[in-house]
């Protein structure tokens, strides 16, 4: 057996014993990746009826060496409930376990440390990430800014706890990746994109003193909201993948939603059917769309981080991880220019 499928082996064995917190019978489980979280679809019988569940087998010190993972979660889900219960956003509902709670801890042998896991409702759609349309973005657009309304107004729970998207943690020592910690990873990085790296974090330095933490700037983001984490349905547009939710920049949350079209030919009608859409329900952040780039460009470096961490576990990533650092390079030498 190669080594990819002995640790999915592992992380099932670890996923059924997760599914014992839950009062679901008749399980049938279906692997669906092994990459930043273990995921697995489940199908089974529920209080209310057969149904469809993800289950979610979460990386240890995913939100950061410093951050309870249970809390974290937990927090993630809390603001998952409340959007559920507080607007007609479509996004994927917490499913508790028998003695009612959000998370449950699993074990197993063969997996180095107990892994804090979760199960959602599954949430059909289609993902148009690979042929996208401007429409598709305005749609997009349309629900980040109600979601920004919501966490606008919204005041979390106590003890809730999620990630801090500033500029520690997208530059400094914060955050972990593959098991490295972020300053590992900087250490692992080719000279040049190091150096590359490093003018970003400087000039996101300023940026980020200039625009401060306040309300209009900032407050609880997806942080991870672009066409691959939208299922569209009808006239719906779910958003799924809170894993990455935490405190950020208004308009970090537009940047990531852009990064992945900015080289397109037609990247202005994208651009201009999100803002579109979002200006439709929420103004955007004073100053507009001026360091739109500059958050972009930190989108590059994070994901960056997280490729080259990541490769360091994961054969599947390290045989592309060349090449991605180069196109991530040469990304930043666009930025910079323009």
């Amino acid at each position: 057996m190669s080594s990819d499928r002995q640790r999915v082996a592992r992380m099932r064995r670890l996923a059924v014993r997760a599914l014992d917190a839950y009062p679901l019978v008749d399980r049938e489980l279906r692997f669906i990746a092994d990459q930043e979280n273990a995921t697995f679809r489940v199908d089974a019988t529920a209080p209310d009826g057969r149904d469809r569940f993800l289950l979610r087998v979460h990386r240890p010190a995913r939100h950061g060496r410093d951050i309870d993972p249970a809390a974290a979660i937990g927090s993630e889900l809390d603001w998952l409930a409340a959007l559920r219960a507080g607007t007609d956003l479509p996004v994927p509902a917490p499913f508790r376990t028998t003695d009612g709670k959000l998370t449950t801890v699993a074990a197993s042998p063969g997996v180095p440390e107990p892994r804090v896991c979760s199960v959602l409702r599954w949430m059909d759609g289609r993902i148009h990430s690979a042929a996208p349309r401007p429409v598709h973005l305005s749609r997009l657009g349309s629900v980040m800014a109600r979601l920004h309304n919501h966490a606008g107004q919204w005041r979390p729970p106590p003890g809730f706890v999620r990630i801090r998207w500033d500029w520690p943690t997208f530059f400094g020592d914060t955050m972990v990746y593959g098991g490295i910690s972020a300053a590992g990873v900087w250490d692992l990085l080719p000279g040049d994109l190091r150096r590359r790296f490093a003018r970003v974090a400087s000039g996101m330095r300023r940026v980020m003193t200039h625009l401060g933490e306040g309300a209009d700037n900032f407050g609880l983001i997806h942080a991870d909201l672009h066409l691959d984490n939208a299922l569209f349905w009808r006239d719906e547009v779910r958003v799924i993948d809170f894993d990455d939710c935490g405190f950020g920049y208004w308009l970090y949350d537009i940047a990531v939603s852009l990064w992945e079209l900015r080289y397109r030919n037609d990247y202005e009608d994208f651009r201009s059917a999100l803002i579109d859409g979002y200006t439709r329900h929420r103004p955007l952040p004073p100053g507009g769309l001026a360091h739109l780039d500059d958050f972009i460009a930190t989108r590059e470096v994070a994901f960056g981080l997280w490729f080259t961490g990541t490769a360091q576990v994961n054969p599947v990533f390290r045989a592309e991880l060349g090449q991605m650092q180069e196109d991530i390079g040469r990304s930043l030498d666009t930025l910079s220019r323009n």
